[in-house]
Order: structure tokens, then C-alpha cells, then sequence
């Protein structure tokens, strides 16, 4: 069996999972803010995508999202399009693989990941700070020929090289990796020592967990 037919059996056996309810989406008591979710390139529209979980090129080796769309809680994307802006005197843009993610999604991902690897994805039974609409999946971009910048590790990348402090690569690769931490922590966003794409932002614990699918955003 070829790896992406294995990877769409444990997509297809994790569905059916999901749909049976072993897992049920956490019920959140308390006060929180309401959702307010923005669109990345319409606030921005030099933030570019490269949503991969809309095509088979991701570690699911399938799309999990039927529209290749971003967005963020309003106060998180405001502070990337902040970030942004910062980087365009060094010639530099923000991509970003992926922002807001429905809650069955982060189920699915966690299905089908192997025991050793759960580090790299949430718990569905406790969400994801995407499922918040408060993490983001980011690297960074040439502004001249919109090419991806090279870092230490490939997203998505369940090794030591994902690592925020991995000290392999070349040095140029650890240089642009830092210079996206410093420039992301700098205005609200908390890098995760797993992986160096992604970023929390500061409150993201004053947001629900939700499950809207891009379509029923408004």
C-alpha cells in the first residue's frame, strides 16, 4: 500500500471515528469573547497563502479543508498585518499556511498522527489555540519573486528540525527562522518550541473553541 493511500484509509477510518461521536467537541463554561473572525487577505492583501490542507500536499495526504482560505481572531490579525508591514523594509512578506481551523479538523489530524508524533498536533479533547481562531501557521516570503523562504525544517515536519531551537541547517535558515520569531513575539504571538511556524497569540484563551466550517464565516 502506497503511503497516500494508507494516509486517505487513516483519514477515512478517523471520519467514521468522528462521526460515531467517541469524541465530542469540549463544552467551555464561562465567560468569553465573542468570535470575530477576519479573513487574512482581505485585511491584508500582501499576506500570502499557501494553504495546503486544501490539497493532497500536507502530512494527512489529502484536503481537509474544501476552500484554500485564512482567517484570524480581529485583534490576532491585526497584530500580523502589523508584523507585516515590519517586514517590508527587509524585503520581506508573511505566508501563512493556515489560521483559524474547524474542531473536526484538529480531530482528524489527531487520529490519524502515531503515538510519538502527538506532540506536533492538539488534543481534540481539549482544542486547539486554531480552533480559537488565535494560532497561525506562518513563514516568510521574498516580496521580489514570492518565493518561499528557506528554514531549518519543512512546515509540517514532525522531527527535531521543526523545533524552534534546533541548532542544525545552515545559518542563514536559523537566521530567518529567528528573525520570524522576534518579529511574531515582538506584537502578541508566542512561538511553539515544537514548531517553528506556529504561533499563539496572546489571549487566546479569552476565545471558545469552535467548529464553523469557512464557508459560514461571515
Amino acid at each position: 500500500m502506497n503511503k497516500q493511500l494508507f494516509n486517505f484509509f487513516l483519514l477515512t477510518i478517523s471520519i467514521i471515528i468522528l462521526n460515531s461521536c467517541a469524541t465530542k467537541m469540549p463544552i467551555e463554561k464561562g465567560d468569553f469573547k465573542e468570535t470575530n473572525l477576519v479573513e487574512l487577505v482581505k485585511l491584508d492583501s500582501t499576506i500570502i497563502l499557501d494553504i495546503r490542507y486544501a490539497t493532497n500536499n500536507n502530512f494527512v495526504g489529502q484536503p481537509v479543508y474544501k476552500e484554500a482560505r485564512a482567517f484570524l481572531q480581529k485583534d490576532a490579525a491585526e497584530s500580523l498585518k502589523r508584523i507585516n508591514a515590519s517586514l517590508k523594509p527587509l524585503g520581506l512578506g508573511i505566508m501563512v499556511f493556515d489560521g483559524y481551523r474547524p474542531w473536526d479538523v484538529t480531530k482528524i489530524f489527531y487520529d490519524v498522527t502515531s503515538k510519538e508524533n502527538k506532540k506536533f498536533v492538539a488534543d481534540p479533547k481539549e482544542g486547539s489555540r486554531h480552533n480559537r481562531g488565535c494560532a497561525v501557521d506562518v513563514t516568510l516570503y521574498d516580496l521580489k519573486t514570492k518565493k518561499e523562504i528557506q528554514m531549518p525544517g519543512a512546515y509540517d515536519e514532525m522531527t527535531e528540525r521543526s523545533y524552534y531551537d534546533y541548532t542544525g541547517g545552515t545559518e542563514e535558515q536559523r537566521k530567518m527562522r529567528d528573525l520570524l520569531i522576534e518579529k511574531m513575539q515582538a506584537d502578541g504571538f508566542t512561538v511553539y518550541k515544537y514548531e517553528w511556524w506556529h504561533f499563539d497569540f496572546k489571549d487566546w484563551q479569552k476565545y471558545r473553541i469552535t467548529n464553523v466550517p469557512f464557508s459560514e464565516i461571515k
